[in-house]
């Protein structure tokens, strides 16, 4: 056989193989429930948001439809957003919900908008994608399913996070015209607080019962895996604390009323343990958001500090607000299902 003939023969194969790869990557996708869904806790995820593919090529351009219905991606360095630096929030152009704050974007060199943390974990779902013959992590939102772009581990502090996404499935919404905080609904008037105070079955459970708290959720936060698993950030390796994301009336509570009953309900003197927990996922942290809660909670250390109430300092960490990622479902309001804390 002439080496032509060999050359195409295996370059035919090798075509087929790859069509075949990404057709049973799809099946799988299709029928199976991912494994972000299911560390997440979130197997049963259905967007908010339905329109049928006739309907969404109606409502989004061509080169949108591509990206967002078809997982395309744009070519790098030709996004409208890829050099935009104006103040304000990045929604989804498929539904409008908000998932990037213009203070989280930053210039990582790809040729795509790049972002170190969403605006709202829950606004995003994440897939893992197999399309390249290699494992990445392919980022939707979570209430229309379109597809955004990938979550990497190559950016900076810190999160060292780096959501690459693409234009075309980008609005943006200026500061004057975004709802206030950026990912809350606009009229809204509650406020996010993240605290890390060992178990968080127990942590939720007591700050839950604040008045003025009007939702709580458990999850990771604080380390550098992404969307990591409790059997990943039990093993010490990620770098996550197990944390209690905390929804406020601040007209009901003030940020200072949470920070002082958070020291209220623990030890914040012992390194990462409390009680009989022990392990880096159990330290004391108060995760920021923002230089108002920083100042606050700075504040309220210091003065806690100099009251002698405690015989030896603070081990408190003091640290900025990173992705925060939503634990299993069965340990979502563990109290409030088994009536059982950790200490």
């Amino acid at each position: 056989m002439r080496p032509s003939v060999k050359i195409a023969i295996f370059a035919l194969a090798t075509l087929l193989a790859l069509g075949g790869w990404k057709g049973l990557n799809a099946l799988l996708d299709r029928e199976a429930p991912t494994r972000t869904s299911l560390l997440a806790g979130d197997q049963n995820m259905t967007n908010k948001v339905k329109r049928s593919d006739k309907e969404w090529k109606a409502a989004l351009t061509p080169e949108q439809y591509e990206v967002m219905r078809k997982c395309g991606t744009e070519r790098p360095f030709t996004g409208k957003y890829n050099d935009f630096w104006e103040d304000g929030v990045y929604v989804c152009a498929g539904c409008g919900t908000p998932l990037f704050l213009s203070a989280t974007k930053y210039e990582h060199g790809t040729g795509w908008p790049s972002f170190t943390t969403p605006a709202d974990e829950s606004h995003l779902e994440y897939k893992d994608d197999h399309s390249l013959l290699t494992k990445r992590v392919e980022v939707r939102c979570s209430v229309c399913g379109a597809h955004l772009g990938h979550v990497f581990d190559d950016g900076p502090e810190p999160t060292y996070l780096h959501y690459c996404i693409n234009s075309a499935a980008l609005d943006f919404k200026p500061e004057a015209a975004a709802p206030a905080g950026g990912p809350k609904e606009a009229g809204a008037s509650t406020g996010s607080a993240t605290f890390a105070a060992g178990c968080f079955w127990g942590v939720e459970h007591k700050l839950g019962k604040l008045p003025g708290v009007v939702a709580t959720v458990v999850g990771y936060t604080g380390g550098t895996a992404v969307n990591p698993s409790y059997e990943d950030v039990c093993s010490g390796r990620t770098g996550h604390a197990e944390a209690v994301q905390v929804t406020f009336d601040p007209a009901r509570v003030s940020y200072a009323d949470l920070v002082r009953h958070f020291f209220s309900i623990h030890d914040p003197t012992q390194v990462d343990r409390q009680g009989p927990d022990h392990g880096t996922q159990y330290r004391s942290a108060i995760f920021f958001h923002g230089d108002d809660q920083r100042a606050e909670a700075r504040k309220i250390m210091d003065e806690l500090e100099a009251s002698g109430r405690y015989k030896k300092r603070l081990a408190t960490e003091l640290v900025p607000a990173s992705a925060f990622y939503r634990a299993e479902e069965y340990h979502q309001k563990y109290f409030e299902k088994h009536g059982i804390v950790c200490y």
